[in-house]
């Protein structure tokens, strides 16, 4: 469905250069809000409706809106996608028709007070797409230095938007770490001296070590770097730096210039004190390389295990003992992949169809005859990690109970019938795995084509070690479903076995810290 925002563009006339525009000043206009401690609406035109009897342009479509961090609201209400006729925004249809900023008040909703409204045009390529309309409260007390100097910043800006200097061509939305006006401003001038510095960007900088009066000097003077400053100063164009200061002082640079008549004449830094957030990213890094480390060392010990249950298995006489061996070996290395994978990417979901291949490939090497193939169709994606182990062990059960009791004629490791492999026949017998993810379920069937199950057989009461293990997996461990049935029952006289287990998809569980 689409958003209040795209259904308003949608009803505009505006083409795609002026549509990219105004979504860059929609990503960027937070601190437009908050430099001039105001409401913020953009306005366009509607497009003409060719079943309105009404000549075209009497109604605006609010593209968006904007409210100030650092100041109390005054309007309410949520205008975004509305459409409003032009005579309710008369300072905004004159901006439009005369391309110049236009002051005034207006009243919001009946028995209101009025509020202040100041409609700047916004420019692209030299034609007026859309007006910025201001609203901010009526006389109140008398503003501070801070005020008056944030909003002769913001009336820069407005110059920048009447000439579509602003927002420049290459501004990335705002991401949350980017720093907003609240977080502290630095006003330099066309040469780089400090011409304000608020409250809170003097407290960044005095944690930076520098406690040195600063306005009227470059910050290079105080043993600052300046890099992205001299950078937007010559090139015109946003910066965004980090700067360490000390080892434990990190800040957060966001320059950006100011310009009147294609010329430079300074540059807004915004400064924000990143210290605890790369500090908290040093602590995940570190965590995920711990718990990277944690699954390695078990897929290790795992990989161990299965060495030795292997070897003692190969040191027994054919029979049950070596054979129960064998297949706890194959379980244990069913786990050992499943931590394989995320002592890679440790992560709260696992790509499983990458542990199907590895289980597929493990099954193929027991095959000591190669006269089975062996197809995966379709894909689960990433499933959370403790679905994935069970899962795993669940499959790597299944494919192998295939192999030995589908195919009475193929001999499977550690059984020999004495009877050479030629090497050069064609494959008798197919396994195939379809998995499917759809709709909050996970569904993995396994079929074969071989001699089907026996009379009257029940999962239920199978005194097989292995369907035993993955019954009770499936139905206790991962809350699902399994059914066991030929091929052939549903009249479609195909050979072989299916197996069907359906699974609910498990939400994430947040880990912490």
């Amino acid at each position: 469905m689409a958003t209040p925002a795209e259904l308003a563009f949608e009803r505009t006339n505006l083409d795609d250069d002026q549509l990219a525009h105004l979504q860059r000043l929609l990503g960027t206009w937070g601190i437009l809000a908050d430099l001039s401690f105001s409401d913020l609406v953009l306005m366009a035109p509607m497009a003409p409706d060719p079943s309105d009897p009404r000549p075209g342009g009497q109604e605006l479509v609010i593209l968006g809106q904007m409210r100030p961090s650092n100041s109390s609201t005054v309007v309410e209400q949520d205008l975004v996608g509305q459409t409003v006729d032009v005579d309710v925004w008369p300072l905004v249809v004159l901006t439009f028709e005369t391309g110049e900023s236009a002051r005034g008040e207006m009243v919001l909703e009946p028995g209101s007070e009025p509020v202040r409204l100041h409609c700047i045009p916004v420019r692209c390529e030299g034609e007026t797409v859309a007006v910025l309309a201001r609203m901010s409260a009526g006389a109140g007390r008398r503003p501070g230095h801070l005020e008056r100097t944030y909003r002769d910043v913001f009336n820069r800006f407005a110059v920048m938007l009447s000439e579509g200097a602003f927002p420049f061509p290459s501004e990335e939305v705002a991401t949350e770490e980017a720093p907003r006006v609240g977080d502290g401003v630095v006003l330099v001038d066309e040469e780089g001296r400090v011409r304000y510095a608020s409250p809170n960007a003097t407290n960044a900088l005095h944690r930076m070590g520098m406690y040195s009066q600063i306005e009227g000097r470059r910050l290079t003077d105080l043993g600052i770097e300046e890099s992205a400053i001299e950078w937007a100063l010559a090139s015109a164009l946003p910066v965004v730096e980090e700067v360490e200061r000390r080892p434990d002082v990190t800040v957060l640079l966001h320059c950006i210039p100011l310009i009147q008549a294609d010329e430079v004449t300074g540059c807004i830094v915004l400064l924000r004190d990143v210290t605890d957030v790369r500090r908290l990213d040093r602590l995940l890094l570190s965590k995920d390389a711990a718990i990277r480390e944690v699954h390695h060392r078990v897929k290790n010990n795992l990989q161990t295990i299965s060495a030795l249950l292997r070897l003692q298995a190969r040191r027994l006489p054919p029979g049950g003992g070596r054979v129960a061996l064998f297949e706890a070996e194959r379980r244990v290395r069913s786990i050992a992949i499943v931590h394989e994978i995320l002592s890679r990417e440790p992560s709260d979901q696992v790509p499983f169809d990458e542990i199907v291949t590895s289980l597929i490939r493990m099954a193929k090497d027991s095959v000591v005859s190669h006269h089975l193939q062996f197809e995966v169709t379709g894909g689960l994606g990433e499933v959370p990690a403790d679905v994935a182990t069970p899962l795993a062990v669940v499959l790597a059960e299944l494919v192998q109970n295939a192999i030995e009791h589908a195919f009475l004629d193929f001999e499977a490791e550690g059984e020999d019938d004495g009877v050479p492999d030629s090497g050069d026949r064609e494959p008798t017998g197919t396994i195939r795995v379809d998995l499917q993810a759809e709709g909050g379920v996970l569904r993995v069937d396994v079929l074969d084509d071989g001699s089907g199950l026996p009379e009257g057989f029940d999962i239920d009461d199978t005194q097989s070690l292995g369907l035993s293990i993955v019954r009770d997996l499936v139905r206790s461990q991962l809350d699902g479903s399994i059914t066991m049935r030929n091929r052939g029952a549903d009249g479609s006289g195909q050979n072989g076995t299916l197996v069907s287990i359906e699974l609910p998809v498990r939400e994430p569980q947040p880990i912490g810290l």
